[in-house]
């Protein structure tokens, strides 16, 4: 039978573990984000019979940079004040800055998802064709940008969950007397 000692001991030992991992993902998310940013912001095609189309055309790629900026901003300072001793003991600071930074990724992969998908399908509804067979290298950055940014989401919802982890394991359950749910039942 595990005492409260014992699972206090064995959080301990997954707490330098779990820091590393954190580290780890901030530090992997960085250069996800730099990579996602330079290629959209580097996107540009020429086309003889519609013009030049860049990135700063399209306001859903402006939103992804910007955004990955934030991102990658983020993670440094977090991955850097993770081990400073003062700050690591405000989980929530952690918790509801992840849950933001983890929400606006989420908000420009589905912008950039949304404009890599109609720019290969188009609607025809309101008469808008697709556009990728006049742009083909215009769209490919786009797909690996949205690729880039997914990755970088995907470090950031797992930060998420251990912040959320580290934020709510502080707390111990509620203890409820068995004799008073028996009660409360009958």
């Amino acid at each position: 039978m595990r005492t409260n000692l014992d699972e206090s001991a064995s959080s301990n030992n997954q707490l330098p573990m779990l820091k590393l991992v954190d580290s780890s993902l901030r530090l992997c998310a960085v250069p996800l984000s730099i990579a996602a940013i330079w290629v959209t912001v580097t996107n540009q095609q020429e086309n003889d019979t519609y013009g030049m189309l860049k990135y700063s055309d399209l306001s859903g790629l402006k939103y992804l940079v910007w955004i990955s900026v934030i991102g990658a901003g983020y993670a440094l300072v977090a991955a850097a004040s993770s081990w400073v001793r003062y700050l690591v003991s405000k989980a929530w600071i952690f918790f509801i800055s992840d849950q933001i930074v983890a929400y606006l990724m989420v908000t420009s992969v589905a912008a950039t998802m949304e404009i890599y998908y109609l720019a290969y399908n188009g609607d025809k509804e309101i008469s808008w064709s697709e556009a990728c067979s006049s742009y083909g290298r215009f769209c490919s950055r786009v797909k690996l940008a949205l690729i880039l940014n997914s990755f970088a989401l995907c470090c950031f919802l797992v930060l998420a969950v251990i912040s959320a982890y580290r934020a709510f394991s502080i707390y111990k359950p509620p203890f409820v007397d068995s004799k008073e749910m028996e009660e409360a039942r009958g």
